[in-house]
């Protein structure tokens, strides 16, 4: 087992994979922004190194800073979080290359993953279920193009290959639009991403968004914990999760979660991982993976009791998965909210300092949270300052259970978005579960304050 590891993150994964260390006899550094000085986790560190200046380029982003802070302070292995550098090759590899240990899957296996055409291609050959589409890249010949939208059927989507985090996409209706929508679609991949290559998809109306959580260990040992309902989103960003996933067989997640443990033995994947779906008309079709720790993993956490980030730490250190398929047990239902710091239904940020915060409690309550009273919320990174779980023996109790815990939150000096997760809660269709990933940004249209 590592001595010492570096945290090449901020937030509430920081302090999340801070606690795993210290659970584990590991000692954590924490690396830091000028931005972040005064971030509980580097309150509580024993080691801290300021990694640069609020820019995330200048600072989470920066490869030879973090390889350099890793350096100085005699870390043996560095671990990414989510976000930031946690799915970029090149960086695994420099970490690699650098004597460190990587706490995630092999650059290879990123390259595959991060690449959504080639992690297309992967799960074909492991038989897991794909979206009907073009089979790689799109050609440049239009004719060619509009012979694949044709057979695959409109609305289709166009997709950059080397895309997330919602960029990239283009939906067309009509073969008219077509080529306009490849062109623009290449222009914008090569400029956010430096990779122009697009492909085709079938658009799916009314899907909703199913995840499976993997683990895998380098001895070609995998098992999947159960499933996820991300659904609840808004410019493909989520709001709301929740295991299981309510109203699908239990038998269909099984054979989905058994395809995905084939396809991480195939292409010989090691550490935590997500297949990500869109299930529509009772049907799951594979769109990518991510080769990380999810913000979402606590619900899974909580609904099978495995500790998804000492996991990684442990088969990162070449130990074996300490635990098979046969002893995952899936017991009630969990359900977490992203705490924002942003006008809850308008969504713009709100930074700034909180004057007053205070956590809730009770029976199946977990906040992973960052904050405190009179913590400073920078403006530069992403607007989630927390995460409130809720675990119970049905739905029902863990629903009845998150809104008495969100009744309890406090937070004061700026705006947050518990009171759109207040509202949703009790929203009849939430509550009957099932939504697609439409479902929230038509909800707020209908309800702009």
């Amino acid at each position: 087992m590592f001595k010492k590891i570096l945290v090449a993150n901020r937030g509430e994964i920081a302090l999340r994979i801070q606690r795993a260390c210290r659970e584990l006899g590991i000692k954590a550094v924490m690396v830091y922004s000028e931005a972040d000085r005064e971030a509980k986790y580097v309150k509580l560190a024993e080691e801290a190194v300021c990694i640069g200046p609020a820019a995330s380029a200048l600072s989470y982003l920066n490869m030879p800073a973090i390889i350099s802070a890793a350096e100085v302070t005699d870390a043996e292995a560095i671990h990414p979080g989510y976000g930031f550098l946690s799915e970029n090759a090149d960086f695994a590899e420099r970490v690699e290359k650098s004597g460190f240990q990587f706490i995630g899957p092999t650059p290879e296996s990123i390259r595959i993953m991060g690449d959504k055409v080639s992690a297309k291609q992967a799960m074909i050959k492991a038989g897991v279920p794909c979206v009907p589409g073009s089979e790689g890249e799109l050609p440049d010949d239009p004719a060619q193009v509009r012979r694949i939208a044709k057979a695959v059927g409109y609305p289709v989507i166009i997709k950059a290959a080397g895309g997330g985090g919602g960029r990239g996409m283009r939906v067309v209706h009509t073969e008219a639009a077509l080529i306009n929508a490849v062109s623009m679609t290449k222009a914008e991949a090569a400029s956010a991403f430096g990779n122009p290559a697009v492909y085709m998809e079938k658009f799916l109306q009314n899907p909703r968004h199913i995840e499976i959580q993997v683990l895998a260990d380098k001895y070609k040992n995998a098992v999947y914990l159960g499933e996820r309902d991300c659904s609840m989103q808004r410019r493909h960003q989520k709001i709301i999760e929740e295991a299981p996933a309510p109203g699908i067989a239990r038998k269909q997640i099984e054979r989905l979660g058994e395809r995905c443990v084939a396809a991480c033995k195939k292409i010989g994947y090691r550490g935590a991982g997500t297949f990500e779906f869109l299930y529509e008309d009772g049907e799951f079709y594979f769109i990518e993976m991510n080769t990380r720790v999810q913000v979402e993993h606590p619900v899974t956490e909580m609904i099978t009791g495995v500790d998804i980030v000492k996991t990684q730490i442990m088969v990162a250190a070449g130990e074996k998965l300490p635990f098979t398929q046969r002893q995952i047990q899936i017991r009630g239902h969990a359900i977490e909210c992203r705490v924002n710091a942003e006008d809850p239904y308008k969504c713009i940020p709100s930074p700034g300092r909180i004057t007053m915060w205070h956590a809730p409690g009770g029976p199946g309550i977990r906040v992973d949270s960052h904050i405190y009273s009179n913590y400073f919320v920078p403006p530069h990174y992403d607007s989630m300052i927390g995460k409130i779980i809720a675990h119970g023996d049905t739905r029902e109790q863990a629903l009845a259970r998150m809104l008495t815990a969100l009744s309890e939150t406090v937070v004061e000096g700026i705006s947050s978005n518990i009171p759109l997760h207040r509202e949703l809660l009790v929203d009849a269709k939430f509550m009957t579960g099932g939504t697609n990933i439409h479902y929230l940004e038509e909800w707020l249209s209908h309800h702009q304050r």
